[in-house]
């Protein structure tokens, strides 16, 4: 990963799990045991699929932007479908609470979301770069 990468991904995931453990405390305290242990895990997967996604667009950013772009819809489609599947999976469960899991997991992905986009506008990167000569064009 490059340091704007990292940067992203640290300006994404602190405050993700801060407002994580705050989840976690809520839910304790709501739920008891069960609510922090489905808040943890709810909170483990924000991190987990949203890590994975980042560092995989980033490998492919690399690669090309087209690329980029490709590995951007993807690892977005398979975020949502493995979160419904899991939701859905453990819509029933006994050992934690459902809700924390499905509230924590909310809550984490709004979060990662805000502090992506906090850290891609820091970045100010370039879109277009300013030096390139048009074909055809003789500077007339």
């Amino acid at each position: 990963m490059q340091a704007n990468d990292v940067r992203v991904l640290k300006g994404a995931a602190v405050p993700t799990l801060l407002v994580g453990l705050a989840a976690i405390v809520v839910a304790a305290i709501l739920a008891g045991l069960p609510g922090a242990y489905g808040a943890m895990i709810g909170l483990a997967v924000v991190v987990v699929f949203f890590t994975v996604g980042l560092v995989a667009v980033a490998y492919a950013g690399r690669v090309s932007p087209m690329m980029m772009m490709t590995a951007a819809v993807i690892s977005y489609l398979v975020k949502v479908l493995l979160l419904m599947v899991l939701l859905k999976t453990f819509e029933t469960a006994t050992a934690f609470e459902p809700r924390a899991f499905g509230w924590a997991a909310i809550i984490g992905t709004v979060v990662w979301t805000a502090g992506e986009m906090r850290g891609f506008m820091k970045l100010k990167l370039l879109y277009a770069d300013p030096d390139v000569k048009v074909p055809g064009s003789d500077g007339a």
